[in-house]
């Protein structure tokens, strides 16, 4: 494991493993939910367009858990991270 400081660990959704070779898990540094998503895009090129959208907020159909809790309802992108916080990306499932 690295020792980075402030290195969350990343749960990362089959449909965007392809970026990270593979990887169901990757650690990234970040002090807040918005610098590991930069942090991630530069470790991950392209997985950062799938996440947020031209703009630069979460697209609608994707869902990002801090510890399990649905950042929209914490500081959305400003939410800030602590070492040992676990980050799960999550594609919304469509039906009906």
């Amino acid at each position: 494991m690295n020792t980075m400081l402030n290195e969350i660990t990343v749960r990362i959704p089959t449909p965007l493993r392809g970026l990270t070779q593979n990887k169901e898990v990757v650690y990234v540094s970040g002090k807040t939910i918005k610098e590991l998503l930069l942090n991630l895009e530069s470790q991950c090129p392209g997985i950062l367009n799938r996440i947020c959208n031209e703009k630069g907020e979460i697209r609608r159909f994707v869902n990002v858990y801090l510890n399990g809790e649905d950042i929209r309802f914490l500081n959305g992108l400003d939410t800030p991270l602590q070492q040992r916080d676990e980050v799960s990306i999550v594609p919304a499932i469509a039906g009906g």
